[in-house]
């Protein structure tokens, strides 16, 4: 029994390593392929959420994200909203955000870019902390921790 073992765990070894030296010259279209499928998503963990108000000025827009509580099993007492300044940015960014859409301000952020200072002043409860404010490759973001 045991000599059966061993050779059904080295044939098993044998076939994966076949397997994987043929499949190899594939995996990148085969992970493009994948990754066109209808249910695969970034996490809004890492993108931000989705837009759920975009707000266009004189060649900047600003992109009010849905905000995240996802957690890996359940949600989480603790979020966040992403804001993304597009375009051409001012050095100064003064703005009064609704995230909840519910017509009343939420919270006012000031953004100094040049010195990457950024303020924040909560109107609403939930509101709690700046997370990050970076430069991004298409023009500055912002994180502002929310709770439920």
């Amino acid at each position: 029994m045991k000599k059966v073992k061993i050779i059904a765990g080295i044939t098993w070894a044998f076939i994966c390593l076949i397997l994987i030296i043929i499949l190899f010259p594939g995996l990148n279209s085969f992970s493009a392929s994948a990754a066109k499928l209808p249910f695969m998503k970034i996490n809004p963990n890492y993108s931000g959420g989705e837009v759920a108000q975009q707000l266009i000025a004189t060649g900047c827009t600003l992109d009010i994200r849905k905000p995240v509580f996802d957690g890996l099993i359940k949600k989480r007492n603790k979020g966040f909203v992403q804001l993304d300044w597009r375009g051409n940015v001012p050095d100064k960014i003064v703005d009064t955000i609704d995230y909840d859409l519910d017509n009343k301000p939420d919270f006012c952020i000031f953004v100094d870019r040049d010195q990457s200072k950024t303020v924040l002043y909560p109107i609403n409860s939930k509101v709690r902390d700046i997370i990050i404010s970076t430069p991004t490759s298409y023009g500055w973001a912002v994180r502002v921790e929310l709770i439920k």
